[in-house]
Parts: C-alpha cells; sequence; structure tokens
C-alpha cells in the first residue's frame, strides 16, 4: 500500500518537475536575462510583444502572411503553413507588381516581429525549436536593424532553412541599394542524423562589440567580425552597432524557397520559447 502511494505521489509531481524544467533561467553564463517569451498562454501570441506582417511580403514568396496561423497551444509557439484557394484581395489585372498580379492566394502562414516594441544591442539571442525541413518550407529567426533600410539596416539569419540545408548568415550593405554585402555558412540537411528535423534544437546568437557568432546545439556555423560589417557605401556605418529586432516567419517557396507543390500541408514551425540575455 504504501509504495502505491509514494508512486502515486510521484506521478502528482511529474507537471511541476517539468513545469520547472522548462522555466527560463535568469543567468546563462556571464549573461543576465533581459527578455523572453516562453508562449504558455493560449491562443494568439502575446501582443506586447509580437507584430504581424500582413500579405505578400518579400521574396516573391508563395505565402499570404496573416496573424491566423500563429497560435500558442501547450507551451508552443505554432506558425502553421496552410495551403488555400483564396481570392487576392489585393489583386489588379496586369499588373506589373507581384504582389498585385497574383489572383489567387495559394499558400497561407504568419510572420510575425518585435518591432517597435522590443529590440536590443549585443547579447544572446536563443531559440529552441522544431523546424519542418520538407520541399519549399522556408523556417526562419532572424533580425534587422532598427534604423536605414534593408541592407544597410543589418540583417542576421541565426536560423534560416531551404533546399536542404540549414544556413547561418549576416549582411550588410553595399554601394548599390537593395544589394547586400553576404557572409553565409550553409550546413546539408543530410550531415545531421536521419530523425534530425523530427527533434527540438536551439539555435543561439552570440552578439557583442567585437564579433558575431551563430550555433545550432552549441555547433559554430558561422562567425563575423564586427570590423568587417561595416556598410561599404562610404557613410562609415555599422548596422551592428544599434538595436536590432527579432523576425519569426515560414515561407514557402519564392526566391529561395524551392518547389512546395509536392509538399503536403499543413506544415508547423515550433518554437519553444525565444530568450535574449545580455551580459550583467
Amino acid at each position: 500500500m504504501m509504495s502505491k502511494m509514494i508512486f502515486a505521489g510521484l506521478i502528482a509531481l511529474l507537471p511541476f518537475v517539468a513545469q520547472c524544467q522548462q522555466s527560463q533561467p535568469d543567468t546563462l553564463g556571464g549573461y543576465k536575462l533581459a527578455w523572453a517569451d516562453e508562449f504558455n498562454n493560449e491562443g494568439a501570441p502575446d501582443t506586447a510583444n509580437w507584430k504581424f506582417e500582413q500579405g505578400f511580403v518579400r521574396n516573391h514568396e508563395a505565402q499570404w502572411y496573416q496573424a491566423e496561423n500563429a497560435v500558442c497551444h501547450n507551451g508552443l509557439l505554432i506558425i502553421e503553413a496552410k495551403k488555400v484557394h483564396k481570392a487576392n484581395p489585393g489583386y489588379v489585372a496586369n499588373s506589373a507588381n507581384w504582389k498585385a498580379a497574383r489572383q489567387y492566394i495559394g499558400y497561407t502562414s504568419s510572420s510575425m516581429n518585435t518591432r517597435s516594441l522590443h529590440s536590443w544591442q549585443y547579447g544572446r539571442m536563443v531559440m529552441r525549436a522544431r523546424i519542418a525541413t520538407d520541399a519549399g518550407l522556408w523556417p526562419a529567426f532572424w533580425t534587422l536593424g532598427a534604423n536605414k533600410p534593408w541592407p544597410s539596416n543589418g540583417e542576421i539569419d541565426i536560423m534560416e532553412y531551404y533546399r536542404d540545408k540549414l544556413l547561418a548568415n549576416i549582411a550588410c550593405g553595399t554601394a548599390t541599394p537593395n544589394k547586400a554585402k553576404w557572409y553565409s555558412n550553409a550546413k546539408a540537411l543530410n550531415a545531421f542524423d536521419a530523425g534530425w528535423s523530427k527533434k527540438f534544437h536551439t539555435w543561439r546568437m552570440d552578439w557583442d562589440e567585437t564579433s558575431i557568432s551563430l550555433y545550432v546545439d552549441d555547433q559554430l556555423l558561422n562567425h563575423v567580425e564586427l570590423k568587417d560589417l561595416v556598410n561599404q557605401d562610404g557613410s562609415g556605418f555599422n548596422p551592428f552597432k544599434q538595436q536590432h529586432y527579432i523576425l519569426l516567419n515560414m515561407a514557402i517557396g519564392g526566391d529561395n524557397g524551392g518547389d512546395p507543390s509536392g509538399t503536403p500541408f499543413p506544415k508547423r514551425f515550433e518554437v519553444d520559447y525565444v530568450r535574449v540575455y545580455q551580459k550583467k
């Protein structure tokens, strides 16, 4: 009888133990927690933390972005890409604009960001997530600088995936508008174990006054010195010596994503947490 009571007590404690394991640490190495979203609420993501993009946005991508495709459930943020057939409300017959020229929306997804809500200069940014790696999918965890137009504002792709490879990229501006100078490294998906995409993984950026380093599961993917990231337009402006904000999105197709036509939908980008640490 006593052994059954002890066992029952241990079972009752399991949810508390799991909750403790998932709680964010206040410190991490020489860093202190500055901000986090653990996505523990049910329903829509917290609007105090996130804004949403709407419509066809960039890179000739196939998806229509909308807030409805992002939901928090059971401690996860779920960005779900769906295949649909809907009229494009911005359609203009014979338009030369790629966004207006599409009569129909073939896919929906979400793109969310902390712009004008939360931004940081330097620190350690961490995401634990599981990404779908089917053909045509293009999930990303990235940052953009708060000032200047792209790419002179600076871009950091802490996690980007498409066409069977995981990428870690940093971009600054050039003398040509809308043309970036890229510092990119890619790792083929088949370099990981066979069940890699079925598991959660941890992506991390360490960014300070001297350099930016990008990791997955503590494996270094890219490292660039800040002295090499000054915009190449004669301005002397370094876009990585300013505040950056965070973006999370699941794109489909477009300039880099590949062909999604053979992929069964819906597909999910599941985020356990996003955390930002800064030096004490």
